[in-house]
């Protein structure tokens, strides 16, 4: 038998498998399907402090290999998130983490410390990829400065976990993770979507309404492996990885690349069971090269 748990320090996994933020809804809508204990954990969709619309359609775009979204961020809230939402979560033995948000520094500590009052939250991912009003809608994970500002700030209010989700949208990635450590994070996720766009050429127009977007699936999967090799090199925390993750070897390639633990995103919209075949996956991939320990994979990587 295969041992699939991972140690973050701050949080033991079941296995190495975590449903993404803003794929995986607020969990309850996939607990009709399967059971939710299965997985390592799963990331709730992003978090304001008030509900928030999010952004005009179209919010969808196909591309090949990928897939363009503008949703904005839409969501109920963290008030009723944590009154109607996290009661309803209560008893599962897999990791619930919230994914927070903020229009400027305070709303992130303005939420973090509102979780924070509540049981059932087992770490919080800080998404700085959210546009910061204060900056003229830069994200604070472009600059190394405004992540370490945003992570120090949030580390003051809640003794809750904190995994800091770093955007690809910068020239050195790497500076940007260690200004994250440096302020206290106890672990970095990366990488979020890549800024695109996709034209009509019918009517001469952008194909969503907010006219750019984020770009995920396999096509930035390359990308997002580069990044998080580069990311595990240079800090100390545990590394989770993510971006285009289909299949058990895409996970694998995460992992030797350093990542201790995987997001599973745009592939829960092909597959509503994509979490479970790469957890199965794995397993079968470990058993036929003869490893008891799936996490001996992290940072294997001969390079």
């Amino acid at each position: 038998m295969v041992d699939l748990s991972v140690d973050l320090g701050f949080l033991k996994l079941k296995n190495p498998v975590i449903a993404a933020s803003g794929t995986f809804g607020y969990g309850l809508e996939f607990k009709p399907f399967y059971d939710l204990d299965l997985l390592g954990g799963f990331v709730v969709k992003g978090l304001y402090f008030k509900p928030r619309e999010g952004n005009r359609p179209p919010r969808l775009v196909e591309t090949p290999g990928g897939l363009i979204n503008s949703i904005g961020l839409q969501g109920i809230g963290v008030e009723a998130f944590c009154r109607e939402i996290l009661p309803e979560l209560a008893g599962l033995k897999t990791a619930v983490i919230v994914n927070v948000c903020g229009e400027e520094e305070d709303e992130y500590a303005r939420v973090a410390e509102y979780l924070g009052r509540h049981q059932g939250i087992a770490a919080l991912e800080l998404n700085i990829s959210c546009p910061n009003v204060r900056e003229g809608g830069r994200c604070p994970a472009q600059s190394p400065e405004a992540t370490y500002r945003t992570v120090k700030k949030v580390k003051r209010v809640t003794s809750l976990p904190l995994i800091t989700k770093l955007s690809p949208n910068v020239t050195d990635i790497t500076a940007v993770a260690l200004a994250a450590e440096e302020a206290g994070t106890e672990a970095i996720s990366l990488i979020n979507t890549l800024l695109a766009m996709a034209v009509d050429l019918k009517t001469r127009k952008p194909k969503l309404g907010n006219v750019m977007g984020g770009l995920s699936g396999p096509a930035i999967k390359p990308i997002a492996v580069r990044m998080v090799f580069q990311v595990a090199r240079s800090v100390k925390v545990p590394v989770i990885g993510m971006g285009g993750i289909f299949s058990a070897e895409d996970a694998l390639e995460f992992m030797m690349a350093g990542a201790a633990a995987v997001q599973v995103g745009t592939a829960n919209f092909v597959d509503p069971d994509a979490c479970l075949k790469i957890i199965g996956g794995l397993t079968t991939w470990a058993e036929a090269h003869g490893l008891k320990k799936i996490r001996e994979v992290t940072g294997s990587l001969m390079a």
